[in-house]
């Protein structure tokens, strides 16, 4: 599995009373602290805690008025993830997705993943579980080949082909957020009850998201 950060918030103006910060934050933190200062014009700071934009962020995060970041964004591309995680993944709808289409895109050519607790397998299993692989992709382009010579066109011939592929192929894609949503994907995902492979990602993804915008990852760990 691979994740890749592919765009995230720049911030190129303050909203007007902001008091920039002698050493200013990363823009996604930056940002959240200059919306939270808004609702309340709370331009000065007068109380130490929250003077500093960690302390700030930190009182949004303990007041839980989360709503302030969900004007920052990240951007990441996944690859090597399978088809049983996309389907883990979409159901945090509050992200945005962009996919590889099994219907357009031959799905030969995309390897099986190997799901990290499948990795604890002995040998004579692992061998079995790829030569089903083998004969699910063999079995895919029969039926690809048959209903295109039947006069299907070649996107409907795989998606119909694509039925008798394995939820461990390879899929790729790209997934937007904003800071809150990627806070609730990844509280849910990061537990020790979520599925190893999601959980795994997730990890991937939090590394990203604690250096673009520590503040408002910071009781992450």
């Amino acid at each position: 599995m691979r994740v890749k950060l592919i765009a995230h918030t720049i911030v190129v103006d303050n909203i007007p009373g902001y008091i920039p910060h002698e050493y200013p934050p990363t823009p996604s933190d930056d940002l959240g602290e200059q919306a939270g200062r808004l609702c309340y014009l709370s331009w000065d700071r007068p109380n130490p805690a929250t003077s500093t934009n960690d302390g700030y962020l930190g009182n949004i995060i303990d007041q839980r008025h989360f709503s302030v970041m969900e004007h920052a964004s990240a951007s990441f591309y996944l690859e090597d993830v399978s088809r049983a995680f996309l389907l883990e993944l979409e159901r945090h709808r509050h992200l945005s997705y962009s996919v590889v289409s099994q219907r357009y895109v031959d799905a030969t050519q995309f390897d099986m993943t190997e799901h990290p607790e499948l990795k604890k397998l002995s040998k004579v299993t692992k061998i079995r579980i790829h030569a089903l692989h083998l004969l699910a992709k063999k079995l895919y382009v029969d039926i690809v080949k048959e209903l295109t010579e039947l006069g299907d066109k070649r996107k409907t011939a795989r998606g119909a082909a694509r039925t008798v592929l394995p939820e461990g192929l390879e899929t790729r894609l790209l997934v937007t957020g904003n800071m809150r949503a990627w806070r609730d994907m990844l509280d849910q995902r990061l537990s020790e009850s979520a599925d190893s492979e999601i959980r795994q990602v997730s990890m991937l993804i939090l590394e990203h998201l604690q250096k673009i915008a520590p503040g408002v990852f910071q009781d992450f760990y």
